[in-house]
């Protein structure tokens, strides 16, 4: 008689129910985003459709990569992560090389070459934190040893926090800095090196705001949205409009008015107003259910890894696409400055939708190599 392993047949569940959520996060985006993004389509590109066919193509190639980065070994992975960081170095840096870089909004944060465009600072939110993941575990009893244990990933840390900034890219460096901390905590750092991290960043992220006038304008407006109702305040005053219109049921799919015109970019980083327009305050809870599903799927999966590694990893790699999502909501809806976060799985852009289901892949395959199917053979005589 054969008798599976309970923890593998755990573990496997996990894997099953972690692949379900994502795609229901996958289809639930791509249904919001038809709808966001029909009447903007139609009038700017004459074509409905542009939009979607565009998201329904990388979402393709996603989630191919899904499948293959989930049954990739880790330990063979692991031999290209320095090719990894040194590639999403150069893509950063191609950014600011003309003919190749191009400046969209006043920032210069993507690459084209002919049809194909992409932005490298998403390469940088699953890059990173596989290289931190590696680097700490080899680490792990040398992490006491500033210059030996925390300087080198302090470096490539900074470098890329560097690159990205250059690109006029504030919130996503910072938001890659976030991101970073918890992955330094996870590892067990110390937590003199918490408060100095902290005691250099919050002077420096304040330098950095107040020497760009538009961030200063997207403070102010934040503080204050009364004081430029029809310039940068408008953005996120029509959201929160668009937002409340939804009422408890909202208007129904494909029934909302505010996306026509009234909210820019709401394809965008804005869809989540489109969203809760059309499906109200049910939807809210839809959304956060299905995001805190991939947090809780996420979490157990880095805690029952058996190494280091793994365990840095899943979480940091779920903690990137949750807070993500939180921190996109949360300036959607005005609880914090604009910024130009994306919603994962939800708003267009193939770059985007790309590296959230390069991390959703890499979360599985941290379960799958936790799920060898072990048993063992019970004789009965």
């Amino acid at each position: 008689m054969y008798q599976f392993d309970a923890d593998r047949i755990n573990s496997q569940k996990t894997l099953h129910l972690f692949c379900i959520t994502v795609i229901l996060l996958i289809g639930t985006g791509l249904i919001t985003l038809y709808s966001a993004s029909y009447a903007f389509a139609q009038r700017f590109f004459n074509d409905g459709n542009y939009f979607i066919k565009r998201q329904l193509i990388y979402c393709g190639i996603g989630i191919a990569l899904f499948i293959i980065i989930s049954f990739i070994k880790l330990d063979f992975l692991r031999k290209f992560v320095v090719p990894l960081v040194i590639a999403s170095a150069l893509l950063c840096i191609l950014t600011m090389v003309p003919g190749i870089g191009v400046e969209k909004y006043g920032a210069s944060r993507w690459i084209e070459i002919g049809s194909f465009s992409y932005q490298p600072s998403e390469m940088v939110k699953f890059v990173l934190p596989l290289y931190l993941a590696h680097l700490l575990d080899k680490k792990q009893g040398n992490l006491d040893n500033f210059y030996s244990g925390i300087l080198p990933p302090v470096l490539v840390t900074v470098i890329f926090f560097g690159l990205i900034q250059m690109q006029n890219n504030f919130s996503t460096a910072v938001f890659i800095i976030f991101n970073v901390l918890v992955i330094f905590y996870l590892a067990g750092i110390r937590l003199r090196y918490f408060l100095a991290a902290i005691a250099m960043i919050v002077p420096i992220s304040a330098l950095l705001v107040f020497t760009k006038e538009h961030r200063v304008r997207r403070l102010v407006s934040f503080i204050k949205p009364e004081w430029d109702p029809l310039g940068a305040s408008f953005q996120v005053n029509a959201s929160r409009d668009a937002i409340v219109s939804g009422g408890f049921f909202g208007k129904g799919v494909g029934e909302g008015t505010r996306k026509i015109a009234s909210v820019p970019e709401i394809h965008s980083d804005f869809i989540f107003s489109a969203y809760v327009e059309e499906t109200g305050f049910i939807g809210i809870l839809l959304i956060f259910a299905l995001f805190a599903a991939f947090a809780f799927l996420g979490y157990k999966i880095a805690m029952k890894c058996e190494t280091v590694f793994g365990k840095l990893l899943a979480a940091g790699l779920t903690t990137m696409i949750v807070s993500q999502a939180m921190l996109n909501i949360a300036v959607v809806s005005g609880a914090l400055p604009a910024t130009g976060i994306p919603l994962p799985f939800f708003s267009a852009g193939g770059s985007s939708l790309l590296t959230t289901l390069i991390c959703s892949g890499l979360i599985a395959n941290t379960a799958r190599n936790n799920n060898n199917y072990k048993y063992e053979v019970i004789n009965d005589n």
